[in-house]
Order: C-alpha cells, then sequence, then structure tokens
C-alpha cells in the first residue's frame, strides 16, 4: 500500500534562481504573446498615468478651490479628475482582459506540451513517478504559473509602473522631502527578497504532499473493493487524514510568512508618514511650500504605498508560480532513452513475419526491477516462425511478460538482440513497429468514452460496421446490445461498470479490429468463463491465420494447439516443442501441466 515518491533530480542545480526561471519563461512562453501583452504594458502605462495624475490635481483642488476659492477652476479640475478615473478604469479593464488571455494562452500550450512529452516517456519513468504527482503538475502546478505569469506579473508591471510615476510627482512637488521619505523603499525590497526565498521552498514543498494526497486518492477510489473486502477503511481514512494534516500545517507556514509583510510594511510606512507631516508641517508653516503641493505629495506617497504593498503580496504569488514553474521544468526536461535511431526506418511488412531472439540479457532499470529477480532475462533465444503461433510458458517470474515488453520496445534489451523478418528492431521507427501489432495484456485499459470508441481506439478510420464485426468476432456483441444504450454506451473509468470478462473481450475485438501481422496475447483470456474462453478461443484461431502469433498463457489448456511451445524459467529457454513432445519429456512443462494451478 505503500508507495515512494520520486523526486525530481538536480533541481536546485539546475533552477536554483529566479532569474533563470523567468528568463526560460519569458523565451519560450511569454515571447510568442508579445504583441497582446505589449498592448496590457501601455494600458498598465495609461492606467499609472492616471494615478499620477490624481496625485498631482490633489495641488489646484488645496490651493485653487479651498484655498484661493477660485470657482472658474472648480468644474474644469472636477472634470480632469472624472477623466482620470474613466480612463484608469479602463485601462486597468483592457489590461485584465489582455493578461488573462496571454495567460491562459500560455497554460494551455504548456499543458499540451507537457503531456505530448509525459505521454512519449520510457514505461519505467511512469514507475519512478507517482501519477498523483503527474496530475498535479499538469493541473495544478501549470494553474499556478498561470497566476504567476497573468495575475503577479501584471501586477508587478503594474504596480512598478504606477510607482516610478508617483515617485516622479513626489520628486516634482519637493525632491529633499522624497529622499527622506524613500528609505521605505530598499529596506522593503530587502525584506521582500527574504521572504520570496523562504516562500518558494514552502511552496514546493506543498505542491509535493498535494501530489502524494492525489496519488492515495486515486488508488484509494481504484481499489475501493480491494478497502472494503479487507476492511481497510480506518488505515486509509489515517494515512489521507496524515497528508492532509501536512498540507494543512505547510499551508498555515505558507500563510504565515506571506502575512509577515503586512506588519513590516506599516511599521516601515508609518515611519514615513510621521517623517512627512514633521518635516512638510514644517515647511508649510515656514511658508517655504503650500498646503496644496504638500497634500499632493501625501497622496502620491500614499497612492505610492499601495503598489509597494501590492508588491510585497505579489512577490510571494510569483515564488508560488516559480516554484511551480520549476516542477513542470523538471518534468519537461527528462529524456526519454528508448527513442528512434536517428538512421531508423519505417517498417514495411506485407506478410506475417518471423521473430528471432538471440542471446537476450535484460534486467529492469532499478525503479521497475521485479522483486527477487536480478536479472529478467539471461541468454534467451528463441525463434517464432512466420505464421505460426509460439506459447510462452512457465513459472511467475520466468520472463515471459518481459518478452512481450521487449517486442513491443517498452524496454530495451542490454544485450542481444531481436530480429522481425531479420531487421533489427531498434533499427525500425517505433511507431511503425507498433502499428504492426495487435497487443492483448491481462491488464486492460478501458477508456471512460463509448464502448464503440473503445474499440475503434485499435484503428480510428475504422467504420461502424467494422467495429461491430470486430465486437461479434470477440463475443462482445451481445452483452453490448444489452447496455443501456448499447455501442453509444459510455463506460466507467477503467470499465467499471464491466465485469472482468467483458473488458477482456472489448480488448480482443480491438486486436480483431486492428487486423495486424503480428499478435501478441499476453494471458489474453485470463479472465474469461469457460463458456466464452471456448468462444474467444474459436475467435483467436481465425485471427490467428495468416498471422504470426506470440502468446503467453499461465492455463496450459490455451496453448495445447500451438504450434511450438517454449517453456521459461528464470529467464531462459530450458524446453520447448509441441504439448504432447513436451509431455513426453517429464520436464518442467509436464510438471507445470500436471499441476496447473501449482505456479
Amino acid at each position: 500500500m505503500t508507495e515512494k515518491t520520486a523526486q525530481p533530480q538536480d533541481t536546485e542545480k539546475r533552477y536554483d534562481s529566479t532569474q533563470k526561471l523567468m528568463r526560460r519563461i519569458l523565451r519560450d512562453h511569454i515571447r510568442p504573446h508579445l504583441l497582446i501583452i505589449g498592448l496590457a504594458v501601455f494600458c498598465m502605462m495609461i492606467s499609472a498615468a492616471m494615478t499620477g495624475a490624481l496625485a498631482k490635481l490633489m495641488e489646484p483642488v488645496i490651493d485653487d478651490i479651498f484655498t484661493e476659492k477660485n470657482y472658474a477652476r472648480l468644474l474644469p479640475v472636477a472634470l480632469m479628475i472624472l477623466a482620470a478615473f474613466t480612463l484608469r478604469g479602463a485601462a486597468t479593464f483592457g489590461h485584465t482582459v489582455l493578461m488573462g488571455k496571454a495567460g491562459q494562452a500560455m497554460v494551455a500550450e504548456i499543458q499540451q506540451k507537457l503531456f505530448a512529452r509525459l505521454i512519449r516517456m520510457d514505461i519505467d519513468f511512469f514507475q519512478k513517478y507517482r501519477s498523483g504527482h503527474l496530475i498535479v503538475r499538469m493541473v495544478s502546478d501549470t494553474s499556478q504559473m498561470r497566476i504567476a505569469m497573468a495575475d503577479s506579473v501584471t501586477g508587478i508591471i503594474k504596480s512598478t509602473l504606477t510607482l516610478a510615476v508617483l515617485l516622479a510627482v513626489m520628486f516634482y512637488q519637493d525632491w529633499k522631502l522624497t529622499l527622506a521619505a524613500l528609505f521605505v523603499f530598499p529596506v522593503a525590497a530587502y525584506f521582500v527578497v527574504l521572504i520570496g526565498k523562504k516562500l518558494r521552498r514552502v511552496a514546493t514543498a506543498l505542491q509535493e504532499e498535494a501530489g502524494d494526497l492525489t496519488g492515495i486518492l486515486g488508488q484509494s477510489f481504484q481499489g475501493v473493493r480491494h478497502i472494503r473486502a479487507y476492511g481497510l477503511e480506518e488505515y486509509e481514512t489515517a494515512r489521507v487524514a496524515k497528508n492532509v494534516r501536512r498540507i494543512y500545517k505547510l499551508f498555515c507556514k505558507s500563510i504565515r510568512v506571506s502575512a509577515i509583510t503586512n506588519p513590516v510594511s506599516e511599521l516601515l510606512s508609518g515611519i514615513a508618514i510621521v517623517t512627512i507631516i514633521v518635516y512638510g508641517g514644517h515647511q508649510v508653516m515656514e511658508g517655504t511650500t503650500t498646503a496644496g503641493k504638500l497634500f499632493s505629495f501625501i497622496t502620491a506617497f500614499l497612492l505610492a504605498y499601495e503598489p509597494m504593498k501590492r508588491l510585497a503580496k505579489l512577490n510571494a504569488v510569483l515564488q508560488t508560480g516559480l516554484a511551480a514553474a520549476q516542477r513542470v521544468f523538471d518534468i519537461m526536461d527528462v529524456t526519454p532513452q528508448i527513442v528512434n535511431k536517428p538512421s531508423a526506418k519505417a517498417l514495411q511488412l506485407h506478410s506475417a513475419p518471423a521473430l528471432e531472439f538471440e542471446n537476450i540479457d535484460f534486467s529492469y532499470p532499478e525503479s521497475g526491477k521485479v522483486e527477487g529477480a536480478e536479472t529478467a532475462l539471461s541468454g534467451l533465444s528463441l525463434s517464432v516462425p512466420a505464421g505460426k503461433t509460439v506459447a510462452l510458458v512457465g513459472p511467475s517470474g520466468a520472463g515471459k511478460s518481459t518478452v512481450m515488453n521487449l517486442i513491443l520496445r517498452f524496454y530495451d534489451m542490454q544485450s542481444g538482440r531481436i530480429l522481425i523478418d531479420d531487421k533489427d528492431i531498434r533499427s525500425v521507427t517505433m511507431e511503425s513497429l507498433r502499428a504492426h501489432i495487435s497487443y492483448v495484456s491481462q491488464d486492460i485499459t478501458v477508456f471512460s468514452d463509448t464502448v464503440r470508441d473503445n474499440i475503434r481506439c485499435a484503428r480510428f478510420e475504422a467504420s461502424d460496421a467494422e467495429v461491430e464485426e470486430a465486437a461479434k468476432a470477440a463475443t462482445a456483441h451481445d452483452f453490448i446490445m444489452e447496455l443501456e444504450n448499447g455501442y453509444d454506451t459510455v463506460l466507467g473509468e477503467n470499465g467499471t461498470n464491466l465485469s472482468g470478462g467483458q473488458r477482456q473481450r472489448i480488448a480482443i475485438a480491438r486486436a480483431i479490429l486492428r487486423n495486424a501481422p503480428l499478435l501478441l496475447l499476453d494471458e489474453a483470456t485470463s479472465a474469461l468463463d469457460n463458456e466464452s474462453e471456448r468462444a474467444v478461443q474459436t475467435a483467436l484461431e481465425k485471427l490467428r491465420r495468416g498471422r504470426t502469433t506470440l502468446v503467453v498463457a499461465h492455463r496450459l489448456s490455451t496453448v495445447q494447439s500451438a504450434d511450438l511451445i517454449y517453456v521459461l524459467d528464470q529467464g531462459r529457454a530450458v524446453e520447448s516443442g509441441t504439448h504432447a513432445e513436451l509431455l513426453k519429456t517429464g520436464g518442467l512443462y509436464n510438471r507445470l501441466y500436471g499441476g496447473k494451478t501449482k505456479r
């Protein structure tokens, strides 16, 4: 029930600074949207300018209207203030919409690229990383990136522009007073940087825990029958509660770290305001400046105080988004080890091919190693003649399914080679190799889609009639027609509304529809009852005609008609022959056949 969490490799080494992350985000994900972002920044400039104008307009309000009682200036100044508010509102609307659009476009691109990379990863990769962690990176982390890019970057740019305009107003009004008040900004900036580093660490840990929780929930919901059958409800509840508590503690920590900027900013700003009032009030009383200029200066400072506080808060959001970006890039930068060679050519098969295994040695990577088995295959050599049916039998862990994995190039052997019509399978493209294979395994995947599309995924261009013919050949048509909407019935996640035998017949229908020259059957009838098995065996016998078929089976009754049977033990072929020949030898096959279930 436990599972180790795989940590991204060299995370801090590769992305140990905000600058590196931001450069990559700017280069790869922001640059394509520069036009929209440029328009958004222009709107931010208008908004910042109008904020500065409002501060400057406080001077005529105080001096000309309140003090001098200049009625001629009343309406023009009031209209200018209204225009400033209107333009600022329109500009804010503009940059909010534009940056939101750009941010969501970036997320959509990243999610598409990330999924395209994930779905092409080596099988071993998915044994290293929990599915929950991958889902969190696809959904939650990319969403955090959108918030960082759209909300925090927007806020940072706008706040910085606004701050610059207001500082210009302050310098224009009184440069000495401005210098006296400016001590707040470098102190606050230094504090923001320190808080940002801590927030990045907390955000990373929080997302890791969220990935753990997603994985645990997925396991629990998929295995709910086993949980109920073994009375594991309390155990699973405690496991989830433990993870939730860790998330709660980390979230509270992030809130504390983020919120500490408020009292510090308030204290610094309070000191600055007192300095302005004391120094500026003294100047007004001595007649060296006007009350209007001082009020305009105080207005500009107060308006500048808000973007300064906002910058501190937005830095927290940005650091969370950058932590998420770091996790996403960790996955995007993983390079699959099993890839097409530059010289690989498309495989062309015009008839059933011959398969040849030449002295194969293979050990699973550390993360996927079969427990208790250092080596899965050792010096394995066997031949599958063109158009013949060859069966692989043997005790559990003998290497039978490993042979299937190597043919499909889910893994590559450490030494030796597999030939398909005298071509090394590593010399042809994986896409063309797999296009010539129909594969039915003991682990059936049923997608949350209609029955028709679950079968048609083997050959998308197939007609409805061809889908139904394949289902009939797999003895699946009758139970499909009994479903609520027949072939248009939407199946539950992993086919939870089907029995094991029904799911297996769906998988067999796919193989029949694919109509490939090489057929791989890995326990293809293991979940069928005797009656269904007989019907499917008849269908498979028809399917095997004119094809090269490799069958893995524990139930030896299913392989008696094979043209050739190899008996595997500890990764080696220890016996070979027909069913009758192997029975006569009195070897391992004879013992397995005599005690079918004693493996």
